[in-house]
Formats: structure tokens, C-alpha cells, sequence
């Protein structure tokens, strides 16, 4: 049998007064989906080629994830791919993007987050940044700062000062440590170190890679070798030049010899390029590349980053910081040259030596 007994009103002032207004029992508050913030997550890889994507954006979207968890919900997201964090935020496709979503009459996002800082931004990138958000109300959440940055608080502003600092280093310890390592490959290996061959010539294999894990997980070491097809071509320009021939008559020969210039011998990387003919700025660089001399000259050119204002930003000007690369020549005194040379496309029996790399007089033949 059944026995139900009475409830009992609750004894005392206070259980009296928590059942009116029904506290007893804790409860924890629990925001409705649509709730909170509206975020929009940037995130970027590198390169495509040495990166998984998939991963790259899974570990950064989770942080992000986790550091705005109950306070709001995800409605965009912006993830470059093959981007360096040197190249500034306008001239990113998705940053670019991004910045113009921001600065729309219909912004679907509050707040912007990132995984990690120096996923999106190096140097004085975010303080070119700061007002264009500050001007749109739009907050910054990094996990570095645990939520939102204050923009007004002087230690966090310290704080992102040194997270720039960091993240440019990072970017110039690395860029030294491969400069250094390429130095030594083509100083005392004559490695080629990348980049499409020269016209005359063709890459092959040259064994294993020499690192143990590359060469475990099948990479191997190339290098150049006279093409049978255009060696031929190359030597007769040189020959050409040293008889005392101008770069204009090689040029007008080869074109009534129906020689194909370059671009036409290789049209798989020169889409870009007509190939009708040759033409005398051709005949000069061949001329002009000491590595037809047979050895693997190195440095001699170098990308340098031009800075451009703070008012050549687009969406937003304020934002543009970094600038485009500009690749100039560097002295000859800069050139590195290897110890070991490989077989020469200019001449088979002949030695050239590098003596006033000028398209009029390139090479000086030595027997």
C-alpha cells in the first residue's frame, strides 16, 4: 500500500521567502543560441604546399572556439591560405575581404577573433588595425589577452606591442637560418636551390636527398644539365657575341633562322608570355647570367619590402601596413660562387670566368 504524505511547507523566514520566489533549487543560466556576440574568425596558413590545411584550421578555429565559448556564435569566417604574415592585411584576398565586410552598411559580425596572434598579424599590422575597429565598434578576441582586448588598458597595449615584436622576429630567425643554409649549399655543394633552369639547360636527378627523413620520404636532389634540344642554341650565341657580333644581329638571326626563342621551347611555364620571337632584351639576359659559365651563382639579387603609408590602405584606410616586394639587383662583390662548377652550356671545350657581367661583354673565354 501506498502511503502519500502531506508536503510541508518549508519552516523558517528565509525557506518561506526562497519558495515565493522559487530559489530554492540553484540553477545555472544558460543563454539562448541566439545570444550574444556575432563573431567573425580569421584565420591563415603559409604556404599550401608544406601545411595541411585542414589541421591548420582545425586547431586555430578550436581556440578560437574555445575562447569565445558562451559568450556568442560564429556567422563568418576568413581563412587566407599561401599568405606570409609579412604581407600586410589589403593585400590579403581573405583579410581584404574581410575588411570590406567590416566596413559594410550590413556587417553580419559584432567582434573578430583569432587563434592565435601571429596567425594574423606581425610587426605594427594590428595597430594600423586598431582604429579602423575601434571606429566601426568592433572588438578583438585573442586568445593571448584570455577575451576581448581592451583597448584602453596600457598593459595589454604593451602586451600586443611585444607580440608584434615576437612575431616579427620569429619571421627573421627563420629567414636567416635558410639564407645561411642556402649559402652553404651553393658555396660548397653547388646545389641548385631551386627555381626553373635557364634556357639551355634541363634538371635531373642527382640521388637521394641527403637528409635522412627527405630521402626516407622519397625526396631526391636535382641539378642542371645542358639540354640536348636548346645547349646547342646557347652555345652559338656565345660563339656569336665573341666573334664581335651585336646582341641586335643574334637576335635578327636567330628570328630568320626560325630559332624558338624561350618562351616557345618551354610554353608549360611561359603561358604568360607570347613567344613570337626573339627579342635583344632575351639575347642580353642569356648574355648576362653568369650561369652559363658552369657554376651556380647565387645572391645575386634580393627581394626587399617597400613600406607604404598608413593612408594607401584600402577598405578602411589606417590598415595598410608592409607594403610590396621589389626585387633589385645586388654588386658584384655580393655574388656567391661555388667551388665546385658543373658542365658549362656556353662551351663545351672552352672555360668561361666571370669578368663584367654586362650584356655587351658577359663572358671572357679562357682556354
Amino acid at each position: 500500500m501506498t502511503v502519500h504524505l502531506p508536503a510541508r511547507a518549508p519552516s523558517g523566514p528565509l525557506l518561506q521567502w526562497a519558495a515565493v520566489q522559487r530559489k530554492v533549487g540553484p540553477r545555472r543560466y544558460r543563454p539562448a543560441e541566439s545570444e550574444g556576440l556575432r563573431f567573425a574568425f580569421y584565420g591563415r596558413i603559409s604556404t599550401a604546399d608544406h601545411q595541411d590545411h585542414g589541421s591548420s584550421r582545425h586547431w586555430q578555429l578550436t581556440a578560437a572556439t574555445e575562447l569565445t565559448a558562451e559568450h556568442g556564435h560564429f556567422v563568418a569566417e576568413y581563412f587566407d591560405v599561401g599568405v606570409s604574415r609579412r604581407t600586410a592585411w589589403p593585400d590579403r584576398p581573405e583579410a581584404a575581404r574581410l575588411l570590406g565586410d567590416l566596413c559594410g552598411s550590413n556587417r553580419a559580425f559584432d567582434a573578430l577573433v583569432v587563434g592565435e596572434y601571429e596567425r594574423a598579424f606581425q610587426g605594427q599590422q594590428l595597430d594600423q588595425l586598431i582604429p579602423l575597429l575601434r571606429r566601426h565598434s568592433i572588438t578583438l578576441w585573442l586568445p593571448e589577452t584570455y577575451g576581448p582586448v581592451d583597448f584602453d588598458n596600457p598593459r595589454q597595449l604593451a602586451l600586443l606591442d611585444l607580440l608584434g615584436v615576437r612575431s616579427q622576429r620569429e619571421v627573421a630567425k627563420a629567414r636567416y637560418r635558410v639564407i645561411a643554409a642556402m649559402r652553404a649549399q651553393t658555396e660548397l655543394q653547388g646545389r641548385h636551390l631551386g627555381g626553373r633552369p635557364p634556357y639551355g639547360y634541363r634538371l635531373v636527378d642527382a640521388g637521394p636527398h641527403p637528409n635522412r627523413a627527405h630521402a626516407a620520404w622519397g625526396r631526391r636532389l636535382r641539378h642542371l644539365e645542358p639540354d640536348p634540344c636548346t645547349a646547342a642554341t646557347v652555345r652559338w650565341i656565345f660563339a656569336q657575341r665573341l666573334a664581335g657580333r651585336s646582341v641586335a644581329r643574334i637576335a635578327r638571326e636567330l628570328n630568320e633562322r626560325r630559332v624558338p626563342c624561350p618562351s616557345r621551347a618551354d610554353r608549360d611555364r611561359n603561358r604568360h608570355r607570347s613567344g613570337t620571337a626573339w627579342m635583344l632584351t632575351t639575347v642580353a639576359a642569356i648574355l648576362g647570367n653568369p650561369r652559363y659559365t658552369g657554376r651556380q651563382v647565387w645572391n645575386r639579387s634580393t627581394l626587399s619590402m617597400m613600406t607604404l603609408s598608413p593612408s594607401g590602405g584600402s577598405p578602411g584606410s589606417g590598415t595598410r601596413c608592409g607594403g610590396t616586394l621589389r626585387l633589385s639587383g645586388r654588386s658584384l662583390r655580393s655574388w656567391l660562387i661555388p667551388l665546385s662548377s658543373a658542365r658549362p652550356t656556353s662551351s663545351p671545350s672552352s672555360r668561361f670566368t666571370l669578368h663584367r657581367f654586362r650584356p655587351t661583354a658577359s663572358c671572357v673565354a679562357t682556354p
